[in-house]
């Protein structure tokens, strides 16, 4: 329809940018145009080998021209064959499998509840959260979070979780009572501001889990699947959850989640507790398999650790370079955050027009989210075009001053 603009039919629930990719190479998406952006945002998270990864294609490609779905009815054999791999690498004993972090997060909550309704403690259904998390946008998941922003103009709030003030230990131990169930915190708050839980405060929640009969769940969604350098981040700190969320990564950009949890955690969840239609398809389960093939090859994790380090030192210096701009370099891994002294979605317009894809977050932040196979020069090239937004930022700073003073 030359000449009319339309709107468009999607619901107007995102604030999109006007940028749209055709296609990608490893850590870089391409505009129809083919202007070249370098993705550190790589959706959110989510595409954590980069994009079209070989190994990933191939995966894809060869299940797709065999089966899609079955449902879970019958027999998966590669889901089989993930969960056993996922169990072997982590604390856990069983697996169910999802389409995205709301749904692990769900399936974490009733798993709790389920827990201490069948040791004959129904009125144990309460769970303790966090100021400044986010664990989804369901009915429940939002509620846990506790963000009014999230939760305004939905009804009700669902019952059942009481937030406590980040870091206030105090707090915490308040709100444990006969009806608690569970503590469930993000090793790392991505959305709220890339906040690192230190590796004894993660120590004393499984002690007071353990004192008070209280399950431990930690949401891995954003921090799992090598994003900090490690499997999953709570292995940082030695501790093990009773149940972990997780999604994003697993499925390098294919819609995936799961839930693991130890044996006694999910006695509760019989057949027909719990279910999914789409949850552990042939397609998703061929994927995520891919992606543990690479993630948990030997080596990789040892990089990511490696780069991050040097990412972190060059974001230093470059916080020393332009400290009227930058106030903080937060984060564990290829999961940093910058603190600015800017508005935060300044520094990602900057960062935009430099053709640097970063992602906000709470507390003014803006959050770098590589995929993890990154190397050196990626370092270098993402720090110089940091460093020119910095710079842009200064130079239209001072035009607003000069601009004031005469």
């Amino acid at each position: 329809m030359t000449g009319e603009s339309r709107t468009s039919a999607l619901l107007p629930t995102f604030a999109r940018a006007d940028l749209s990719f055709e296609r990608g190479e490893g850590p870089w998406l391409i505009t129809p145009q083919g202007e070249r952006y370098l993705d550190f945002a790589a959706g959110i998270a989510v595409n954590s080998l980069g994009h079209a990864h070989p190994h990933l294609v191939e995966a894809l490609q060869a299940q797709a021209s065999k089966l899609w779905h079955v449902s879970n009815l019958f027999q998966i054999p590669e889901g089989e064959r993930l969960a056993r791999r996922l169990v072997d690498a982590t604390f856990a004993d069983t697996v169910f499998f999802t389409n995205s972090g709301a749904e692990s997060l769900e399936c974490a909550i009733k798993m709790a509840r389920k827990y201490h309704a069948v040791n004959g403690n129904p009125e144990r259904y309460r769970i303790v959260t966090f100021e400044g998390a986010f664990h989804g946008r369901t009915l429940a998941t939002i509620a846990a979070g506790g963000q009014k922003k999230y939760l305004e103009g939905f009804g009700p709030k669902v019952e059942g979780f009481d937030q406590v003030p980040f870091g206030d230990h105090e707090a915490l131990k308040a709100a444990i009572g006969p009806e608690t169930a569970a503590i469930l915190i993000e090793p790392v708050q991505g959305e709220g501001g890339v906040r690192s839980v230190p590796p004894q405060c993660l120590r004393g929640l499984r002690e007071l889990c353990d004192q008070h009969g209280l399950l431990l769940i930690f949401d891995e969604v954003q921090t799992g699947v090598g994003r900090t350098g490690k499997l999953f981040a709570h292995q940082r700190s030695g501790v093990t959850p009773d149940i972990m969320a997780v999604a994003k990564g697993i499925g390098g950009g294919f819609p995936m989640g799961a839930c693991l949890a130890t044996a006694e955690a999910g006695k509760g969840m019989t057949a027909g507790t719990h279910g999914t239609t789409f949850g552990g398809n042939p397609l998703a389960m061929a994927v995520g398999n891919a992606v543990l093939d690479v993630v948990l090859a030997p080596g990789f994790l040892e990089n990511v650790e490696r780069v991050s380090l040097l990412m972190k030192q060059r974001l230093a210096e470059i916080k020393d370079r332009h400290p009227g701009v930058i106030e903080e370099i937060r984060g564990e891994g290829l999961l940093l955050g910058i603190k600015a002294k800017v508005p935060n979605t300044d520094l990602v317009a900057a960062l935009r027009e430099e053709k640097l894809l970063s992602v906000g977050a709470g507390d003014n932040v803006v959050r770098f989210l590589p995929p993890l196979i990154i190397d050196d020069a990626i370092v270098t090239e993402a720090v110089s075009k940091l460093d020119r937004a910095c710079a842009r930022i200064e130079a239209a700073q001072a035009q607003l001053a000069k601009g004031a003073a005469e």
